[in-house]
């Protein structure tokens, strides 16, 4: 354990700083990178794809909302797990498991950098610029949270002026182009198979990761019990709502096949719907929307990484803290190591299959745990409460999801479990010895 006199983090984030932060989170990546992916296995339903998983992260939403009021504590799922159960092994795995879906968040989400870079400087090795993206975002997170802060509220509102220019356009294409229309697009779903909605939905489900991230920064957050549940819920529903547009606008100007094959999904959805907005111009939004989601990734692993030091699950080296940043360095340098690595040696949809996959599988044990609470305790709470059914539903359709998870993803994701419960044999072992 820490000493407690040791410095600890700012509370620095308020109400709405909280809400870009997830908005900024989920936001991004995901969908300025994975909806050409998407559309080559759900074709023109699309859309239902996001929306079945924009159910599955809802309900587990809720499960957040209320456990984020009830603990706010960095290492949020692994401290939910250890209050549900009193188990620090199993704590310690689901930690684990948290982490390593957040490093291969920002891995994908480097990777996807590279893409979009090499269409605005062409010729520049892929390998640089995810180097080069993944120190600049280490250096931002160890300036400072409020730094941090700062720079993801301006990048948000570029990802999210990126997505609004996708809408717009794409709008006023199909409203003059007799051959392409979104009715057609929502008549042609129904030709697509449930098995290809489910699994363009265990793909996209991708997109709406970040509002988990939201509690780990539950020790930055000003009066964290009443900010936090209302914080989570708001940012998923406006991401929801603008992906849901941005799919639906994407599919019917651009045909799915089409999508699939580009680098760039969203920028031919702008190049096929208008000339007023330069290509280089939108490129750079994008950069702005997925370099911003890394910069979340790479703030939560490092928290992450900080309470579990704290809790006693990792070495106390880790949860030291800069005197003067008053940041995780440590751990702020163990991720960009392990990132670094994943992100020259994965593919994107390996990459980001493998983080639905272990992130499915930690929102499935939150859950459980939310209902193991809830049965336990019958006194009122004075922050949000969610209503008994949802952690059991939201656990279940966890489970169904699993299964549609691209299956070169699988690999990764076994290993990561391997480690982690080699991870708590050694523990187990030390503290026995």
């Amino acid at each position: 354990m820490t000493d407690s006199s040791s410095p600890r983090l700012r509370r620095s984030l308020g109400f709405w700083a909280l809400v870009f932060y997830g908005v900024g989170d989920i936001l991004g990546a995901g969908i300025y990178a994975l909806v050409g992916k998407v559309a080559g296995v759900a074709g023109s339903a699309s859309w239902a794809a996001f929306a079945v998983a924009l159910l599955v992260a809802g309900l587990t939403a809720l499960t957040y909302a209320e456990l984020g009021g009830r603990f706010p504590r960095s290492a949020g799922e692994s401290f939910f797990t250890e209050q549900a159960f009193g188990r620090p092994s199993l704590a310690l795995l689901v930690g684990w498991v948290v982490l390593c879906s957040g490093i291969l968040s920002l891995a994908t989400v480097s990777v996807a950098f590279g893409g979009y870079m090499s269409g605005l400087v062409p010729g520049l090795p892929p390998s640089v610029t995810v180097v080069g993206i993944l120190l600049l975002l280490a250096a931002i997170n160890f300036r400072g949270m409020r730094e941090s802060s700062t720079t993801n509220i301006v990048a948000t509102m570029v990802e999210l002026t990126g997505l609004l220019i996708v809408i717009i356009v794409g709008a006023l294409f199909l409203a003059e182009d007799p051959q392409a229309s979104v009715s057609e697009t929502i008549a042609a779903s129904s030709e697509v198979s449930w098995d290809s909605i489910a699994r363009g939905a265990a793909l996209s489900f991708f997109a709406f990761i970040g509002f988990e991230d939201m509690v780990n920064v539950a020790e930055e957050v000003k009066d964290p019990e009443r900010n936090m549940p209302r914080a989570i819920l708001f940012a998923l529903c406006i991401a929801g709502f603008v992906y849901l547009l941005v799919v639906i606008v994407a599919t019917s100007v651009v045909p799915p096949a089409l999508l699939e094959g580009s680098e760039a999904p969203l920028l031919s959805v702008v190049q096929r719907s208008t000339d007023a907005v330069p290509d280089r111009l939108f490129s750079l939004i994008a950069l702005f929307a997925v370099a911003n989601t890394g910069l979340l990734n790479f703030i939560m692993g490092s928290r992450l990484i900080y309470g579990m030091s704290r809790q006693g699950l990792l070495p106390p080296a880790f949860g030291h803290v800069h005197s003067k940043r008053r940041t995780p360095h440590v751990a702020i340098v163990t991720v960009l190591a392990v990132a670094l690595f994943l992100a020259l040696s994965g593919t994107l949809t390996q990459l980001a299959g493998s983080t639905s996959l272990l992130l499915l599988m930690v929102f499935f044990t939150v859950n459980v745990s939310l209902a193991v609470i809830k049965r336990r305790e019958h006194e009122p709470l004075r922050t949000f409460c969610a209503p008994r059914l949802v952690p059991i539903i939201g656990a279940l359709t966890c489970l169904l999801l699993m299964p549609f998870i691209p299956r070169g993803s699988l690999l990764t994701a076994g290993i990561v479990l391997a480690l982690g419960i080699g991870l708590v044999g050694i523990r187990s072992r030390r503290s026995a010895a």
